[in-house]
């Protein structure tokens, strides 16, 4: 099992969650985070930090493509291990459905 990092971050890029990271499996894209599947050691730590919920274990996953998008974009984006401002409209597209279409790589 593994942890990843669902499109409900997108456009919101709380990183509370990387500064209780012990492994730091956090990667930053421009307005997402993913984890690495590959280092996380399925402690859950970072669950409760994100404010948006938007973080999950894999076998609670609906759809496929949050746990391969983590995996393809830690691959390319570098590892982020401090907390850092959120996106500045990061509270307007906190509760938006559907933001993966807003995805920038």
């Amino acid at each position: 099992m593994t942890f990843v990092v669902t499109e409900a971050c997108i456009r919101c890029k709380y990183t509370d969650c990387v500064s209780v990271c012990p492994v730091d499996c956090f990667h930053e894209g421009p307005n997402f985070l993913v984890i690495d599947p590959d280092v996380c050691i399925d402690c859950a730590v970072c669950v409760p930090e994100c404010p948006v919920n938007a973080i999950a274990a894999d076998r609670e996953l609906t759809a496929q493509q949050d746990l391969e998008m983590n995996a393809r974009y830690a691959k390319a984006w570098p590892v982020i291990t401090q907390a850092r401002d959120p996106l500045p409209d990061a509270e307007q597209w906190a509760s938006v459905n559907d933001k993966l279409a807003q995805l920038q790589t």
